[in-house]
């Protein structure tokens, strides 16, 4: 069932009708009640499956439609409005549920923040789990002035739970000096600047383990992603991430569960970034869910 039974707006290109026999599960995390800079990203979820309407259902990368996946559109997860505590909360408790029904979870941010419930709840059922993070920043804070919850900490605290030796970033261009010396200290993997290539050397070590993937929009570079609430220059193109995505695809390692955030529409007239992420996630359902 969806979040609201009543729910009349768009669902994201073919959405599978019923839950219950679905393989995995599409869900929005609208927040954004943390972000350091520009809010909006809580407006992603609902704009990415607007314009997925002018998506192509076959993805001639991976040979495969979407027919070929059955997925439900549960619609946004609904968070108390500035409440990052209980939004968390409310996360985990739905991913949860996810786990026990043995879904493949995918996520829509919503500032990054939202990724952190999500992965912990992944790991309870996988203790064995690993992380591949893309971003342009490193998101290692413990804080940032002094707020715990922050959309600039995700990364350190899924690092602290399950073992920074279990993390792999890449595409970081932005943080803290304290960050980067924290991850190299602490045998956390930080590729600067280019993902695919260094992927795609990671990958066979991750051979047969269970990961998630999250990936912030802004990895991209604003010239390919400018609706985004922290642009920073110096990123990847889509075309990068695209096969960044496929590489994935193609490897051994098991993706349990993924997410895309940080989509803020509002910052992007020509709706440039959102049909991008719609495009990302159709290739997300194609290559990893399987």
């Amino acid at each position: 069932m969806r979040f609201d039974e009543a729910y009349s707006g768009n669902v994201f290109i073919k959405s599978h009708p019923s839950y219950e026999d679905a393989q995995a599960v599409l869900y929005g995390m609208p927040m954004d009640w943390t972000v350091s800079y520009r809010p909006g990203s809580r407006f992603g979820p609902s704009r990415i499956r607007e314009v997925s309407i002018g998506l192509e259902e076959y993805s001639p990368y991976l040979d495969r439609e979407l027919e070929d996946v059955k997925y439900f559109d549960a619609g946004d997860i609904p968070l108390p409005f500035g409440n990052p505590y209980k939004s968390i909360d409310l996360i985990e408790e739905y991913i949860d549920s996810l786990m026990k029904d043995n879904k493949f979870p995918l996520g829509m941010g919503g500032e990054h923040l939202v990724s952190w419930p999500v992965m912990k709840a992944v790991a309870k059922k996988y203790p064995d789990l690993a992380i591949i993070h893309m971003d342009a920043h490193t998101d290692l804070r413990t804080d940032y002035e002094g707020e715990e919850l922050s959309h600039s900490t995700p990364i350190r605290k899924i690092a602290e739970h399950i073992g920074p030796k279990n993390v792999y970033s890449f595409g970081i261009r932005s943080g803290m000096k304290e960050e980067f010396e924290w991850a190299k200290e602490n045998g956390m993997h930080i590729s600067k600047f280019e993902v695919l290539e260094p992927l795609k050397e990671i990958l066979p070590t991750l051979a047969g383990r269970p990961v998630y993937v999250t990936i912030d929009i802004d990895v991209l570079d604003p010239a390919h992603a400018p609706g985004t609430g922290t642009v920073d220059a110096g990123g990847i193109t889509s075309r990068e991430l695209l096969a960044s995505i496929h590489a994935i695809a193609g490897s051994n390692v098991h993706v349990v569960g993924a997410d895309l955030v940080e989509v803020a529409p509002i910052y992007d007239s020509s709706e440039q970034t959102a049909n991008t992420a719609s495009k990302l996630l159709r290739e997300m359902l194609l290559g990893w869910v399987k």
